[in-house]
């Protein structure tokens, strides 16, 4: 069991997981780079007031950790995230709502500031969605096939995967790619509904819908991977 808090001795202030551990003897800390998040243990008997002001004096630890981690990845107000092609920075003003709103090439959202990379990752996998939507749409119909439900999750180990229902899912983050990587992905998953495998047949249909250099996609993709899996949550 776990309850959230707060440590604003950080700036910004950053959101704590406290959770009790049975076979804790000590208070430890965590951070989960991509959430920009930290994680509380405590032991069985042990104090939170006392557990929270300790970590509360852990200011270089926390910042130390911070530093380690891009800046981009964290989605933090006042860093840039690139999507569809376009730099945006994220902006948290106090004054606006808590729904992120688009305002040309900046990220708006208000609220609670250590709860704001949730939300600028929320409306970034519903952009991803929108997107790769109108991709799949665009290779399906080039492709002569039909193609279920489009969605977008938070995959780790995969950018898209095809089903047997047609329905084709994708990581979000490919939004934050150049738009030739995520429209290539799109393309490779729609010549999925027609060839499972990835034999000859495939790659000729691949090749086909695509409107890109498949090789400079790829590329692109592998050098990219790493940074991009790191964006938000």
């Amino acid at each position: 069991m776990s309850s959230e808090h707060r440590i604003d001795t950080v700036e910004p202030p950053i959101a704590v997981d406290v959770r009790r551990h049975a076979r804790s003897r000590r208070f430890s800390l965590r951070y989960d780079a991509a959430k920009d998040r930290l994680r509380l243990t405590v032991p069985k008997r042990g104090s939170i007031r006392a557990a929270l002001k300790w970590a509360g004096g852990e200011t270089a630890w926390i910042a130390k950790q911070r530093a380690a981690c891009p800046e981009r990845s964290r989605l933090l107000p006042g860093s840039n995230v690139d999507f569809d092609g376009e730099t945006l920075q994220l902006v948290h003003d106090a004054n606006a709502t808590r729904r992120v709103e688009r305002r040309d090439n900046l990220l708006v959202t208000g609220g609670p500031v250590e709860t704001a990379p949730r939300r600028y990752a929320k409306w970034l996998a519903e952009g991803a969605r929108d997107l790769l939507s109108d991709d799949v749409a665009f290779f399906a119909e080039r492709a002569g096939v039909a193609v279920g439900k489009v969605a977008v999750g938070n995959a780790r180990t995969r950018w898209g995967s095809c089903s047997s229902d047609g329905t084709i899912r994708f990581n979000w983050r490919l939004a934050c790619a150049p738009p030739a990587v995520r429209r290539y992905v799109a393309a490779h998953e729609v010549a999925h509904r027609v060839h499972m495998d990835h034999g000859p047949a495939f790659k000729r249909l691949e090749a086909e819908i695509f409107d890109g250099d498949i090789r400079a996609a790829k590329a692109d993709l592998k050098r990219l991977g790493p940074e991009l899996q790191l964006i938000g949550s």
